[in-house]
Parts: C-alpha cells; structure tokens; sequence
C-alpha cells in the first residue's frame, strides 16, 4: 500500500540559530518582524492619508507636509483630506456632498417627470454641453419654480423665449416675461452663495489643482508673498477673467509679457503693480491660500495688500504707467473693502500721476518716438482711467475730474478681434468671443456721455438753474444715451449670451439712465409757471411739455438691469461678477423701493434680492449694503404681504417681515457691524439710533443709500465739495 505521506512536497528547514547563515530577529523585515511576537519596538504608526504627487506617483508618503518624497524633490506637498474617508469631519463632508446631489437627482427626477417637453430638451442641451453640478442645480430650481407657479408642466417660455426676452432687457417686462421669471430663485433666495453644497472646503479643490491657469506666469521676482507660481498664475488669470476687462486701464498682452520675461526694469511691469494685482485678483478667489485667515473675509488677499502698499512707499518711479496703474488696482480695492477711506485718495493720486505724464490736462504726451507697447499702453491707461473718473463720479452724483483725453483711443478692431476668445476660468463652460477692443470702444463713447451727465447736472454752478433748464439737459442727455444704445454692435445682443464685461455695458447704460432722471426728481414735476427761464444762461424759450416721463423711464431701467441680472447668473453665475454689479443691482433695487406701487413679491424685485444676497457675502462692503437695504424694505411695512404668502420662504420672512419677533443673531444682523463707520465721523451723516442701534434704524432713501454706500466705499471727496441734498 502506498504511504501516504509519500506525495507530500518536502519542505526545507530553516535555518538553526547558529547556523552562519541566519540572521538576528531584529534584522528581519517586513511582515515577519512586525509578527514576531518578541518584537520589543513599538508598532510604526500608520499613515492616515498621502499627498497629492505620492498618490499619483503611487510612492509611500511620509503623511506630514512636506513629506519625504516631496522634499527629496523639491515639489509642492499638498494634502487634501477630503480624501481621507477615515476623519470624521471628511465623513461629514462626505455626507453632505450626498445628501446634495441626492436632493439634486431627486429634483432632476420629479422636473423629467413634470415638465414639458422643450424643458426637458433644454435640461438634456445643458447636461450635453459638460454643465457643472452647480449649473444643473440652478436651471432645476428655476424651473421648478415655474412649475410650481403655472400650476403643472405646462407652463414656461423654452430656451428661444427666454433669448428673445433678455434681448428686450430695459424696454418693459411684458406679460410672457413676468411669468417666465415669476419666483425665479425662491428656493435659493437667501443665504445662497451658488447652488453648491453650503460647506466651505478648507483646502484647495481638487479640480483646480488639475486646472491649467490661462496665465502662466512666475512668481519670482514680484512677489514675496509667496514662491507658488501656479497661485500666482491662478490669481492673475482670475484678475484677467473677472476683473480686468471692464476697466481694462493697462494692456493685457504687454503685461503678460513683461511679467513672463522677470525684468525687474521693465516698462510695463513693477512688483508693486503685480502685487496690488494679485490683491484684486484674490477677490474672485475661492482658494484657502487667497486668505491670511481661511474663511474671514477682511484677511482676503491681506499679505498681497501689505506688500503692495510697502513697495508702493518704496517705488522710485512714482511718474511711470505702472505706478499709475498700480495705483488704480489699490483704489479698486481700498473700495470693495472700505475700511481705510482710501477710495478717493487713490484715485485722486491716479489723476494727478496722468497729468503729470501729460495723459490729460495741460500738458501733453508725445507718441512719435514710443514703441508700439509704449503706444499701446498709455492710450489704454489713459482712457482707462477716464473711464474709472466717470464711473464713480456719476455714480454717485458728483461731477468728473477729467474733461478731455490727451491721446487718441487704441485703434479700431481688427480681425483678430472677432476671433479673440473669453475664457471663464476657471469654470469648465465653453469660451465665447471677447469683442474686447469693441467693447473698449463702446466704452470709451458711453464714458463721454457720462462725462457730460456728471458735469451738467452735477456741478455746483447749476445749483440755482430753472427746473426747465435742467430738464432740457436731461432730455437731451437721454436722447444721447437712448442712440448710443441703439447703435450698439449686433454681436452685444444678450441673445447672443455675451461674455460678462458686455453684460456690464448694458447694465451702466440703465445705471446712468437712473442717475440722469432721479438727481433732481423736482425738474420733473414743477409747474408751468415754474417752468419759465430764470437764469442768464438758460435757453430763451422752453417747451412745458415735457417729452418723457422720468419715473417711468427709471423703473423701466431698474427692470432692465433686472433682466441683464438674470442673464449674468445664467451665463456666468454671480459668484466672481465684477464689483459693479453690486452698485448696479443696488442701484436697481431702491429705485423700485421709490415707487409708491411698489410690491415686495415683484419677480424682478425678488430676482434682483437673489442675486444681491450672493454678491454682498462677498465682501465687507456687500454686506454692509445689504443690511441698509434690509432695514429699508422693513420700512415699506409690506410684512403682511410677506406672511400671507405661501412661496416665500421663513429665512426670507424674517428677513424682510417688519413686524417678525426679534430671535437669535443671525448672520444677516452681523452684516450691521460695518455700519459703525458712518457714525464715527459727522461728514458721513450716521445711519439712525433706534432702540436696537443698527439693528433696528429706520430705511434710506436713493439719495441717502447712495450718500452712504459712497462713505462705505470711498470715504468722502475732499475735492467736490458737499452735494446738496434734495428737498
């Protein structure tokens, strides 16, 4: 009989311990030494999670920044601990993310099942064109809205008609249009920042870090904030996105290259003009690294500011573009944050360096021996910033400073012009024309029309006009603007869904249509007998009958940049829209707050609250702004339309609902704390002193919002003296 063990593979014996061979257990390595029960070393403590370059490299990580490998290779070492699902606070964030796209495919779900057909195309069109989650979020909750309004899925105006009626933007909301938009943005109405997750992520995205910025440019040797040149590269990129092209007072192109070059002695680049643009450009920033303190928006772009400030003391080319243009980028930003009052003083600074350079005033500048970016650069800068002088100045009803342009205008569009790309970095949507030297153009006749609104109605020595004289100039300023508007390039047809600085042009032809007919309301309501000619320099003979009637252009304008609102957020959302778009909408807003129809469910009037919401969480300034706004639709005492209905929701009823039980603090009542500059000084007029403080004073005005939101912002002008206040 076979023995059954005779199948059986011999195996070898190991070694004997003292065998020559064998070797000490505290040499083994490996799983045998970390089994072996004699071990007298401590357990080697897990990694929790790798970085970013370990796990792509698949090399074992250190687990602390900068870990070994990172350090061996002199690389970045970016931990991202979203992906390690082992912390608790990533398993909450992970909760959260699923519970929002839950809701999201819940909702995607119950609109395929309800709408019509051309609602469900238009939602398969933008999932077709690589929307982001953010973006089928907000065509969901607007359509639903729509829904809910018409009653079922029947209702709606489909993606041609929603074209067709933001091309009429300014010219009346009709029937069709005020059910298309009625309850837009109900369900995101406050407190919304996009239609994202509600939780801040504490370290870059991980679809930024594989972002490939537009700008690709150093950081050394103009920064000393930091030697990360794809954060620089990201900033400036989102500064060229968002920022630059509506002021657009230096050359694009010419920068980019001075600054790629790393020539300290260049012409065209300075390390103070790229810090106080790195600044601005964190304002549009969602990274932790564009905060000294992650998360506190005083601190945002804080150390960039510092360096700026301390190299602008220590620039020996005071009279150069790029101090000049420097100089503009800390006034943009002293006015977002509007702690120091530093607005004006900036911006006169601006002024008095372009006369010195002989851009306007007296004195001239000669072209003829410049190199083509020299010429380049001082036409853009000078109209440039003739174009910042007539934006603030009309803005907020003060005469310009600069009356006429030493230089001619950069030349006309070329062909490249049309083929010129937008890029909306750093969001996934496809690129669009720019029409940037068109735009610039437009611009540049836009600015010479509000030149002459700023210092035709707002100048001290037309203080004793007659009502008729002054209302024969607003007339004819009107006529002036209505045919640049008419005259404007097919291609800015909001139906052509434009890029935003094209968006932005429209909206400041309704900012200063409102500016022109509500500076002197009595101009428009005299009588006829106080209508007759009452100064030397009045025309002899005016007509009594007045051609338009102003409130109804003024609210006709306020729908206008409502509309212009909706396509922005549609388009491009409102999360990185330019600072003037908070005046804008702003501006809007308490013009239909003037009306004495006015109507608290309006869907523009609530379409424009959406949009204002995002944009004031965005800065110290935004918020102060909205709580005036608040405490000023409070005092329209139209709470009881607010409670009877049943679309509005309860953050929004407390909000706006003047006789709503005073609860805990929340974070609309912190946006007051910035208001305690307006009554720390007399020139700036205070804000009330209620039983409550600034948390309960009585609503503004127009006149008066605007008074103060050029306090919050600017400080006060020392050079125009004080305006007079409206009767």
């Amino acid at each position: 009989m076979t023995d059954p063990n005779a199948s059986l593979r011999q195996l070898a014996p190991g070694p004997s311990p003292t065998s020559p061979t064998s070797k000490p257990k505290s040499s083994v390595k490996g799983k045998d030494r970390q089994r072996s029960p004699t071990h007298s070393q401590p357990w080697k403590k897990r990694v929790s999670t790798a970085c970013l370059a370990c796990k792509k490299s698949k090399r074992k990580c250190s687990g602390t920044a900068p870990c070994d490998n990172c350090r061996a290779f002199n690389r970045a070492c970016i931990f991202d601990e979203s992906l390690d699902q082992r912390r608790r606070v990533a398993q909450k964030r992970t909760a959260d993310e699923l519970n929002y796209h839950r809701d999201m495919l819940n909702d995607l779900f119950h609109l395929v099942r309800a709408a019509d057909e051309p609602h469900a195309l238009r939602l398969l069109e933008i999932i077709r064109k690589n929307a982001t989650a953010e973006e089928i979020r907000a065509y969901i909750d607007e359509t639903l809205a729509r829904l809910d309004t018409s009653g079922g899925g029947g209702g709606g105006t489909g993606a041609g008609a929603e074209a067709g009626a933001e091309a009429e933007a300014g010219r009346g909301a009709g029937a069709d249009d005020e059910a298309a938009h009625r309850l837009e943005d109900i369900k995101r109405m406050i407190g919304v920042e996009g239609a994202g997750p509600t939780f801040r992520r504490k370290v870059m995205d991980i679809h930024y870090l594989c972002d490939e910025a537009p700008c690709a440019v150093p950081a050394q040797p103009w920064t000393g904030v930091t030697e990360d040149a794809a954060l620089v590269s990201h900033l400036v990129s989102l500064y060229f996105t968002w920022d630059y092209p509506f002021h657009a007072f230096l050359d694009r192109d010419v920068f980019l290259r001075a600054m790629g070059s790393g020539e300290l002695a260049s012409e065209f680049c300075s390390p103070f003009l790229v810090n106080a643009l790195l600044a601005n450009a964190c304002h549009f920033s969602d990274f932790s690294e564009a905060y000294v303190v992650p998360g506190d928006l005083v601190t945002k772009g804080a150390d960039f500011l510092s360096e700026a400030e301390r190299l602008r003391e220590q620039d020996p080319r005071k009279l150069s573009l790029a101090y000049l243009q420097g100089t503009l980028l800390l006034y943009e930003r002293y006015s977002i944050s509007g702690d120091d009052d530093l607005g004006y003083l900036m911006l006169h600074q601006a002024i008095r360096a372009g006369e010195s350079l002989g851009l306007f005033g007296p004195g001239s500048v000669k072209l003829e021996d410049c190199s083509t970016d020299m010429d380049v650069s001082i036409k853009r800068t000078a109209w440039g910033l003739f174009h910042v002088d007539t934006v603030v100045h009309t803005g907020f009803l003060r005469p310009s400073l600069i009356d006429k342009i030493n230089v001619d205008r950069v030349g006309k569009a070329d062909d490249s012009d049309s083929t010129a790309l937008w890029i909306p970095y750093p969001s996934h949507r496809a690129a669009r024309p720019a029409y940037l030297h068109q735009y610039f153009e437009e611009s540049c006749n836009l600015c010479e029309i509000a030149r002459d609104i700023s210092r035709a109605l707002f100048a001290d020595d037309l203080s004793n006009a007659s009502a008729a004289y002054r209302r024969q100039i607003k007339e004819d300023l009107y006529e002036r603007l209505r045919r640049w508007h008419n005259a404007l390039p097919d291609v800015f047809d909001p139906g052509r869904r434009p890029p935003p600085h094209i968006i932005l042009l429209r909206m400041r032809y309704f900012t200063l249509v409102i500016n022109l007919f509500s500076s002197s309301p009595d101009d428009d309501v005299s009588s006829v007998a106080s209508d007759a000619p009452q100064t030397p320099e009045s025309p002899p003979r005016h007509s009594p009958i007045r051609r338009y009637h102003a409130w109804e252009i003024t609210q006709s304008a306020a729908r206008g940049i409502a509309s212009l609102t909706r396509l922005h957020r549609r388009e491009h959302g409102m999360r990185r829209a330019h600072h003037f778009a908070l005046y804008a909408i702003n501006l809007a807003l308490f013009t239909m707050l003037e009306q004495d129809a006015f109507d608290v469910l309006d869907p523009d009037f609530l379409s424009l609250v959406s949009s204002f919401s995002i944009l004031a969480s965005r800065s110290h300034l935004g918020r102060s702004l909205f709580h005036i706004f608040r405490q000023s639709v409070r005092a329209k005492a139209q709470g009881s339309r607010i409670r009877a209905s049943s679309a509005v929701s309860d953050e929004l009823k407390d909000l706006f609902d003047e006789a709503a039980p005073l609860k805990d603090l929340t974070r609309w009542d912190e946006y007051a704390e910035g208001l305690h500059k307006l009554n720390e000084d007399e020139r700036y007029h205070g804000i009330g002193e209620g039983e409550h403080g600034l948390q309960d004073y009585p609503g503004l005005g127009l006149f008066d919002m605007l008074d103060r939101y050029e306090s919050l912002s600017l400080g006060k002008d020392e050079i125009v003296p004080e305006r007079c206040r409206p009767e």
